[in-house]
């Protein structure tokens, strides 16, 4: 089972669950501990390799890692607690998890707040996937994850959410970062069918203003789904939560408590 750490709030019954992005762990969310364990039960989880979560290499198996396996994997977590139902909070890669748990499991969300949410890869992010598949296999991973996070963060008020990444993204082995990036083959016809659909359930967009590659996209799918709303930080880059946290964790506690 994923490594995860829990902070109860005795004076209430609602849980929020953090999932962080690829690369990442639990810890990207240190900023946001103490507001939220004053509000709710809080539930970290350190995704699949990552973080409290890895795997020694030398059992590190062939078996494929798809969405629904690694969505799967954050319901253990939920089930071993006796936890039915939370509000869940991802950035980057892990609103596609969110996302994902709850198309598949919608009575288990109670809410969701994307941050950084990716909902579908434009020119440029189609290139960098494209040049990590032909060179994942020939280059240190740790030199494609520096060239993905300055691209996608490459500002300098970005740099503190830039080192976190890398800093984070250097504890993978070489062979676990390939089995996550083989997940990049599934997010077009995924993305798509998150864009077509409204879930129906409360969803809150928290994107940063020069979140160039993927702020766009949102944008234009928030017009269509009536259960989304979008909240936009100025001076922001894709991690949203690093770069200006206090406004995120205001803003996303405002939207969870008026959810019922």
């Amino acid at each position: 089972m994923l490594s995860y750490s829990i902070y109860p709030n005795e004076n209430t019954t609602k849980w929020v669950t953090f999932v962080h992005g690829a690369g990442g762990s639990s810890s990207i969310w240190f900023r946001q501990i103490r507001a939220f364990k004053n509000e709710f039960n809080v539930l970290l989880i350190d995704l699949r390799g990552h973080g409290e979560s890895q795997v020694p290499v030398k059992q590190i198996s062939n078996e494929k890692y798809t969405f629904q396996f690694i969505s799967n994997d954050i319901l253990e977590v939920l089930d071993h607690l006796k936890i039915q139902k939370s509000h869940f909070i991802g950035i980057s890669l892990g609103t596609i998890l969110i996302r994902d748990l709850a198309e598949r499991n919608p009575e288990r969300v109670e809410s969701m707040v994307m941050g950084g949410a990716i909902l579908k890869l434009n020119v440029r992010s189609k290139f960098l996937i494209g040049f990590g598949n032909v060179f994942k296999s020939v280059v240190p991973y740790i030199f494609l994850y520096k060239l993905f996070a300055f691209v996608i963060m490459p500002r300098k008020n970005h740099k503190e959410s830039r080192s976190l990444f890398v800093k984070e993204a250097k504890k993978l082995y070489q062979k676990e970062f390939k089995r996550w990036y083989k997940l990049t083959a599934e997010l077009t016809p995924l993305l798509r069918l998150f864009r077509m659909k409204d879930i129906n359930i409360p969803t809150l967009y928290i994107m940063g203003e020069q979140d160039h590659l993927f702020l766009p996209s949102i944008k234009e799918v928030i017009s269509k789904h009536m259960s989304a709303q979008l909240h936009v930080i100025e001076n922001c880059g894709h991690v949203v939560n690093v770069d200006q946290p206090i406004e995120f964790n205001d803003t996303v506690i405002s939207f969870l408590k008026l959810q019922k």
